[in-house]
């Protein structure tokens, strides 16, 4: 008979949203019935999957309220398919809210259910210094029956800021094979004007302040002094209209492309050359393996899990947060070194295949499940 797991996340493009879509569709791969419940169908589930389930929660508007309660819906949601589908186990992407409403859930349903939290990163990071949340995090941590951090990093952040009892483990976050590009590499840089003997840096984000986009145009700007290139600006975010004046201001218009958000960046990684992840805070960076395994070098800064994805020197560099001068000056080293990119390149894939494929993940999260569910 068949596990049945309930997978509680956030629907949208992410590294949280990603992983938790990739996780039930290589669970459901692997015969488990997967039960998403969201508010809407996850982004990344394309097609049908005949074990796969979705559960919308719908949050009523109500006048006593001044906003309607999601948090109370998702709960309700959750238990009502515990013990509908008689789920064995409720995994949770963030302790806010999806784990606290799961534990809630496991109260109000007639069915015991076990509970494993995946730490992503904001939960931790951002709404871990909020005194007003601390308790609250540090009680989902707690009455989970399982407890996972996406890197060595967030693991340490988490013990430190919260004093938990409660053992976690890491489970990193894994990557898929590259998917075969709907066009060719000529046809693509032909699109977006792109020359073929210009070198195509690329960066991939939420344009949060957090993220350093304007980091990513300096660095750009300092390459274009020395090389034809483009840049791909991938995402959209508050940081939008302020990267694109900077970007007027530096005369760049012609070789920044924003791009907006893509649910699929494996034919823009297929084109590039360098990937640029510069965050002051980042506690796994997804998008790093996405360009890996691609053969994509990656430069990222010295924060988080960067140095846990990036080995310095091999696949990429890791340099200081606002270090512009250091970053430009191996960018520029990389992209203007044939052999030692393609020294890069290579590693690069082999890196990300060995230690972060899906395989390997997936059962480590398999044997979570099954030590819960045997004890």
């Amino acid at each position: 008979m068949s596990k049945k797991i309930g997978i509680v996340c956030y629907p949208t493009v992410g590294g949280s949203g990603v992983v938790a879509t990739e996780l039930g569709i290589q669970l459901a791969e692997q015969q488990y019935e997967v039960h998403f419940i969201s508010t809407t169908m996850p982004f990344r589930l394309k097609r049908l999957y005949p074990n796969i389930y979705f559960h919308e929660v719908e949050v009523s508007n109500y006048p006593v309220f001044k906003n309607p309660p999601y948090d109370l819906a998702l709960a309700s949601k959750i238990a009502e398919v515990i013990d509908r589908e008689k789920l064995d186990i409720i995994h949770a992407h963030y302790a806010l809210p999806h784990a606290i409403c799961s534990i809630f859930a496991k109260q109000m349903a007639e069915r015991e259910v076990k509970i494993v939290t995946t730490l992503h990163g904001t939960d931790i990071t951002i709404l871990g210094v909020d005194n007003n949340l601390k308790h609250m995090i540090r009680y989902a941590i707690e009455e989970s029956d399982e407890v996972t951090a996406v890197s060595k990093s967030l693991k340490k952040q988490t013990e430190e800021a919260f004093q938990v009892q409660k053992p976690i483990n890491v489970v990193y976050n894994f990557i898929e094979p590259v998917k075969e590009a709907t066009l060719t590499e000529e046809d693509l840089k032909y699109k977006f004007g792109i020359s073929e003997h210009e070198k195509v840096l690329i960066h991939i984000s939420n344009f949060r302040q957090v993220k350093r986009v304007e980091d990513v145009v300096r660095v750009f700007n300092e390459v274009k002094k020395r090389m034809d290139a483009k840049l791909l600006l991938v995402g959209d975010g508050p940081e939008h209209l302020r990267i694109r004046n900077l970007v007027q201001e530096f005369g760049l218009d012609q070789d920044v492309l924003f791009l907006g958000r893509q649910d699929n960046v494996h034919d823009l990684l297929n084109i590039s050359d360098l990937k640029l992840l510069l965050s002051e805070k980042e506690s796994f960076g997804l998008v790093l393996l996405e360009a890996m395994i691609s053969g994509v070098p990656c430069i990222g800064t010295n924060v988080g899990g960067i140095p846990e994805v990036i080995v310095d020197g091999r696949n990429g560099y890791v340099c200081e947060v606002g270090n512009i001068e250091d970053i430009s000056s191996k960018a520029i080293r990389l992209l203007s070194n044939d052999e030692l990119w393609n020294d890069f390149s290579k590693h690069a894939k082999e890196y990300a295949f060995h230690n972060f494929n899906s395989q390997l993940i997936v059962k480590k999260y398999e044997a979570i499940y099954d030590q819960l569910l045997n004890s």
